[in-house]
């Protein structure tokens, strides 16, 4: 009995620590509606595998709901993400896209990375109910051997952003959530939920249409 409390503790601790939530999220209220002619899906990391799937599930998502929206590695050199980059490179950069009828993008980036460890303790799993020493003595001497139960994890603190590329400063921001992916386990599925984390909260706030 007592290895299938502690199994079922364990269990329910790694399903803690396998999900995504949102932390924060803002709209600029002076946008009232997002409507773009273009929007180019930005994902900014090294892992190209990670950023293919990201902006390949992210753009289907956006034209589902009717937004023209295209992926960046189709659009950007592959080198031009490899270095970094002068702010009149990257005002280069946008004058380009903007020549090709972009006039939104929508960028994700990994801010931080946090590495934290959940505890169990076995002693207070099961609590104060022995009345016999013997009986107490019996379930809990393994706690001198294996008092505790430790779980490694890590947080993924993503930012997701929208902006117009072609309108003045109070109204190039549209909006902007952070949200944490914690533990994620593999790449399609944690883009997966991470996008329709995304989706749903830009359809929240009214930004994009509904898919039905």
């Amino acid at each position: 009995m007592k290895k299938l409390i502690l199994l079922f503790g364990i269990y329910l601790l790694l399903l803690s620590c396998s999900s995504n939530r949102f932390v924060d999220s803002w709209r600029n209220k002076e946008v009232l509606t997002f409507k773009p002619n273009k929007l180019l899906v930005i994902g900014m990391t090294d892992n190209q595998t990670a950023r293919r799937i990201f902006e390949e599930e992210l753009r289907r998502a956006f034209v589902v709901r009717n937004i023209n929206a295209v992926e960046s590695t189709n659009i950007l050199d592959s080198e031009f993400s490899k270095s970094k980059k002068s702010e009149s490179e990257i005002d280069d950069m946008i004058k380009t896209i903007s020549k090709q009828g972009f006039d939104a993008v929508v960028i994700s980036t990994v801010k931080g990375v946090e590495k934290r460890r959940n505890y169990y303790d076995n002693y207070n799993a099961l609590g104060y109910r022995w009345s016999r020493f013997g009986k107490y003595y019996f379930w809990y001497q393994d706690i001198y051997y294996t008092p505790h139960y430790y779980d490694i994890y890590k947080i993924y603190h993503v930012e997701t952003s929208i902006y117009y590329i072609n309108q003045q400063d109070n109204k190039s921001l549209v909006w902007v959530g952070a949200l944490d992916l914690v533990n994620p386990q593999t790449i399609t599925e944690t883009i997966n939920k991470y996008v329709s984390k995304v989706i749903k909260e830009l359809e929240n706030e009214k930004l994009i249409t509904k898919y039905i």
